[in-house]
């Protein structure tokens, strides 16, 4: 099995939950070690750059509001086949479903 690395973001909600800890955790639980992270509040520039991909669908506009609505945590995952591995934790899917320990709408 290969060790891989993944990223790993806390969306704004979870932060303002206060379950970044039970998240890492989770993370620990399944394996992966974090092998760095940092709390940052992205501007709609960087928003709009990360998620573009996504520019001109009909929810690309709330989804940068949605994160550029308070701080989240990005993090490095390291653990074996991280990239298929990794769980969905924090945040919807791209079906805007539900799909996380801690998502909320």
């Amino acid at each position: 099995m290969a060790i891989e690395r993944t990223f790993s973001i806390i969306k704004p909600n979870a932060v303002a939950k206060n379950v970044i800890g039970n998240i890492f955790a989770r993370f620990e639980a399944a394996g992966f070690k974090i092998v760095g992270t940092k709390m940052l509040h992205l501007t709609v520039e960087q928003a709009r750059g990360f998620y573009a991909e996504h520019d001109g669908k009909p929810f690309f506009d709330g989804l940068v509001e949605f994160m550029t609505s308070g701080p989240i945590v990005v993090s490095v995952l390291e653990g074996e086949n991280a990239r298929s591995a990794s769980p969905r934790s924090a945040g919807r899917d791209q079906s805007g479903k539900r799909t996380g320990w801690y998502s909320a709408r």
